[in-house]
């Protein structure tokens, strides 16, 4: 005997047992029970929520022969509703948009529908994928639609109701099926398997109801696809192994490293994706779904995403290198690659670039921000004028590249004040303060800054106009937590931090060069060589005439 899939075998047969559809089911059955079933019904929504399924359970509720009249509970055993199970009946005409939607075939319909039922109460015809009926087609079908024989019954199932007519759906009843909800599939794919005698992880339910993506029919189909395999229990490796999807715990390893600025170990995770055989679209869809994630368990939401409580974890924890808004603009990078990559002649370049260009945000600045102004003219010659200063000390670069320390990398600090601290006693120890954090990278950064305020527990920081991409890596991609935790820590006392800008006028400023004097070659062709001055002369088409230097 030939097999049946799942979807076909547990399709539901009353209206109780469609699933996520509880507000259309109920609608339907009181209609049916106070006897206002409309002539032409439109159901609406995306692939396999129960529009086809639905149309024919009330088909059955209509015509059931063993009821004296349409009842909410079909027998499921007379000649009526057996024949509509499988689509044989001659009063339940089932026909597909698609492949009739001619103006032949409507006329065809409307002169088959005023000739009565052969054996059932009422001639019905489904229709499905009804918006792909040709313009004249759907005019065709106006004038029977509005006004069709009292025993004719029309119900209409589409994926696109935009395509319809407005003259057609104002002369039917529309419903709007929704996505089923990830637990609806998942309590429905377990009761399946556990009629089917089949064991399995929980963890592969929740990963096939992720990639059901609403659809009950697509769940039941890849859960049809992995019972081939024949294997008992069913798991995500699986699962993973048959679809071709990228590993998981290869894409945590993949955002640890980009979280952590790490190029190389980058570029060593996605040739390893990439080497299993995985696809750069694939392996770039399952990398926003990852970020995606990770937004929303940031924002605290965890209810809204379909994780194991390990995967949860595990994402929450690689979150911490990251921000909402550094996620935000990630998924807003990788979203914008996949047209490109689609047509691309070498798409693994465009990817490893696009990775590499998250990993290291840090590097790419706007030029106004490179040279340190909100404000700038459009001349571009004008722009060169204006002196910038250029930080070329090997520690100074490191503190501007720098991504988020890790917890374990804030060793315990021996506190400079035990009594507590006021905002002179700050500044006379500012120098020790930052000399006494273990973490350098964090000293570089806070060395640049001198106290401002310290009201209550708040501590204000000043940087100078020249400093201010150095206060914005302070702010940016979750380091100032880490900045409040190792401050705390040095002053023995609970801080939170803010930043300022300080005017120039109110630092103390260095010596400046005799007037007339100029750089240095060599200087000038160290601050030529950086990466990020690079980009701005490229950008400017200009040449360095003068670089001062920052004591």
């Amino acid at each position: 005997m030939a097999y049946t899939v799942l979807a076909r075998r547990y399709r539901s047969q009353k209206f109780d047992e469609v699933v996520g559809q509880n507000a259309i089911s109920q609608t339907l059955k009181n209609a049916i029970k106070t006897d206002k079933v409309a002539h032409a019904y439109l159901f609406s929504g995306t692939r396999g929520v129960g529009k086809t399924t639905m149309a024919r359970i009330l088909a059955k509720s209509l015509n059931c022969l063993s009821a004296d009249k349409p009842t909410v509970e079909p027998c499921l055993k007379c000649d009526s509703c057996t024949a509509i199970n499988s689509g044989e009946d001659i009063d339940v005409i089932e026909i597909d948009g698609a492949s009739n939607n001619s103006v032949d075939d409507v006329r065809e319909l409307r002169q088959n529908a005023i000739y009565r039922p052969a054996r059932a109460r009422f001639k019905i015809y489904i229709i499905d994928e009804v918006h792909m009926l040709s313009i004249n087609a759907f005019n065709a079908l106006l004038k029977v639609l509005e006004e069709p024989p009292t025993h004719v019954k029309f119900i209409f199932a589409t994926t696109e109701p935009n395509k319809v007519l407005a003259t057609i759906q104002s002369r039917c009843q529309r419903f709007d099926f929704a996505n089923i909800s990830a637990n609806d599939i998942i309590g429905q794919l377990k009761k399946i398997l556990a009629e089917e005698k089949i064991k399995f992880e929980d963890d592969c339910i929740i990963a096939l109801a992720r990639l059901a993506n609403g659809s009950m029919r697509d769940g039941l189909s890849l859960l049809d696809q992995i019972i081939s395999a024949g294997v008992q229990p069913l798991t995500v490796k699986m699962l993973e192994e048959l679809l071709g999807l990228p590993n998981s715990e290869k894409i945590y390893q993949l955002l640890e490293k980009i979280g952590a600025a790490d190029a190389a170990g980058t570029l060593q995770c996605t040739d390893e994706l990439l080497s299993s055989g995985q696809n750069c679209t694939g392996l770039l869809d399952a990398i926003i779904q990852s970020l995606r994630d990770m937004m929303i368990l940031k924002a605290a939401q965890s209810s809204l995403v379909i994780l194991t409580e390990t995967e949860k974890k595990r994402l929450t924890q690689i979150a911490e290198d990251f921000d909402i808004p550094s996620l935000i603009y990630n998924i807003a990078i990788f979203e914008k690659l996949r047209w490109p990559l689609k047509n691309s002649d070498n798409p693994r370049a465009l990817l490893e670039a696009a990775l590499l260009r998250v990993a290291l945000a840090e590097h790419f600045m706007s030029i106004p921000d490179l040279l340190g102004e909100k404000k700038t003219g459009n001349n571009p010659a004008e722009r060169l004028k204006k002196n910038y200063k250029i930080e070329h000390k090997d520690t100074e670069h490191k503190s501007q590249v720098e991504h988020k320390v890790e917890n374990s990398e804030l060793e315990p600090q021996i506190p400079v004040f035990t009594g507590g601290a006021d905002i002179e006693q700050l500044k006379e120890n500012w120098s020790k303060i930052t000399g006494s954090i273990a973490n350098a990278r964090i000293a570089e950064l806070l060395k640049k800054a001198s106290p401002l305020k310290f009201a209550g527990n708040l501590l204000t920081l000043g940087f100078g106009v020249s400093d201010e991409f150095t206060m914005k890596l302070c702010q940016g991609n979750g380091r100032l937590e880490t900045i409040q935790q190792v401050l705390s820590q040095a002053t023995g006392a609970k801080l939170k931090v803010s930043f300022e800008i300080i005017s120039e006028s109110s630092q103390s400023r260095p010596k400046a060069k005799p007037r007339g004097a100029k750089a240095s070659k060599k200087v000038i062709d160290e601050a030529a060589n950086s990466p990020v001055i690079k980009t701005v002369l490229s950008e400017l088409e200009a040449n360095i005439i003068d670089v001062e230097e920052q004591q």
